[in-house]
């Protein structure tokens, strides 16, 4: 099965709420060698103004890939996930993701382009807070091999 031509717009719903953890946060700081007081220790963050641990910026990822696997167990979109590579990563802030934030994500592919016989799906990530608010946008490209 190939890429699904009209993939191109479609949106998945909203994911179940994903609460921050701090221990996730540092195991995550941790996991990416970043020394950085404010993902690690929650005093240093609290005396920078957060209300706690402030995560990696690529902690979006997290919460990212559970729209993504909707996009995945979605048969009728046609990406196979044994032959898709990741392709490229962006994050858009309207403020840093901290412990105790209550995050839901939805997604929408944006772009579907063929190149060289592999596709190529563009998929934005919104994540919005507890109240509603933007926190970040996290866009992929995935790159779905085509048949050798």
């Amino acid at each position: 099965m190939s890429v699904a031509v009209d993939l191109k717009g479609r949106s998945y719903p909203d994911t179940a709420p994903y609460l921050v953890g701090r221990e996730k946060v540092r195991e995550f700081a941790r996991a990416v060698g970043s020394s950085d007081p404010l993902s690690l220790d929650p005093s240093a963050a609290v005396a920078a103004g957060y209300p706690d641990v402030v995560a990696p910026p690529t902690f979006a990822v997290v919460v990212q890939d559970l729209t993504l696997a909707q996009l995945l167990a979605d048969e009728s979109a046609g990406v196979d996930f044994s032959r898709v590579v990741h392709g490229d990563q962006r994050f858009s802030f309207s403020r840093p993701i901290v412990a105790g934030d209550l995050l839901t994500a939805a997604m929408t592919v944006t772009e579907v382009k063929t190149l060289g016989g592999n596709a190529m799906v563009t998929a934005e990530s919104v994540m919005r807070d507890g109240d509603g608010a933007h926190v970040v946008t996290a866009t992929s490209t995935l790159v779905v091999r085509g048949d050798a």
